[in-house]
């Protein structure tokens, strides 16, 4: 592996803002990347806009699904195809700040940190800031247990460092288990206390919805992490008092 980075994008009916998503990261500063994006059985024509970029740029790398899998399938699929010495995530509705990859890798790479993530905008179906998602300097595997810390498309993991992780074969919340099982193996990750990511409230692909998610929460502790049904209640109750707290705290309008 080479010191580069490969971007990981599940599509499903993105048409509307695939291009600002791939505009942003062929537009970085840190040029060393593929972005691989994996086609969810779309039935718009993502697909075909994303054609049109690989065409231009070698970089983007398109592989389409036989069946519709759902997010989690679709990212393991790239992260299996990936080269990059660093994962990174970006769903197909956000898009990242120009410098964020050179950011990234340079606070990584002089850090010696297997696992990083970043502070994020919450943005408009107009791309314009509304919020911003304040991060912790570092989130242990304790504290995320407590509550989803990390952002996923600010997160990024050192695959040459510590191997690939896959993300378990659930509907929602996939993202939120692989930085727990990440954590569980390597203790801690550690935040970049600028916002470098846009997340657009109302994607389709990580709901914004956390009261929906509050059943596939306890499934996480009790069926991913097999916690006994009363320590994943336990567990509920911690992470949703963490939560609120977080919110009230940590977001903040601009």
């Amino acid at each position: 592996m080479s010191v580069s980075v490969s971007i990981i994008t599940p599509v499903y009916n993105s048409s509307k803002y695939i291009k600002e998503c791939m505009n942003s990261t062929l537009g970085q500063s840190y040029t060393d990347l593929e972005h691989i994006l994996v086609d969810d059985c779309s039935t718009d024509n993502s697909v075909q806009i994303i054609e049109q970029y690989a065409n231009t740029d070698s970089r983007i790398k398109l592989i389409r699904l036989k069946e519709n899998g759902g997010a989690g399938v679709a990212r393991n699929t790239a992260i299996k195809a990936a080269k990059g010495k660093f994962i990174a995530f970006l769903d197909a509705d956000d898009f990242w700040h120009k410098d964020k990859l050179n950011i990234q890798v340079d606070f990584m790479l002089k850090n010696d940190y297997a696992f990083s993530y970043a502070q994020y905008y919450i943005v408009d179906e107009n791309s314009k800031p509304q919020k911003l998602v304040k991060s912790p300097s570092r989130v242990s595997y304790n504290a995320i247990l407590r509550n989803g810390y990390i952002g996923c498309l600010t997160a990024m993991y050192d695959a040459e460092k510590i191997g690939k992780y896959y993300m378990p074969l659930i509907r929602k919340r996939q993202d939120w288990s692989l930085w727990i099982m990440i954590l569980k193996d390597i203790k801690m990750s550690y935040g970049i206390q600028q916002p470098l990511s846009y997340y657009r409230v109302g994607n389709e692909s990580l709901s914004n919805n956390k009261f929906k998610l509050i059943k596939y929460n306890f499934s996480v502790f009790y069926k991913v992490l097999n916690m006994s049904f009363i320590e994943s209640a336990y567990r509920m109750v911690i992470f949703l008092f963490c939560y609120f707290k977080f919110k009230i705290t940590s977001i903040v309008k601009v």
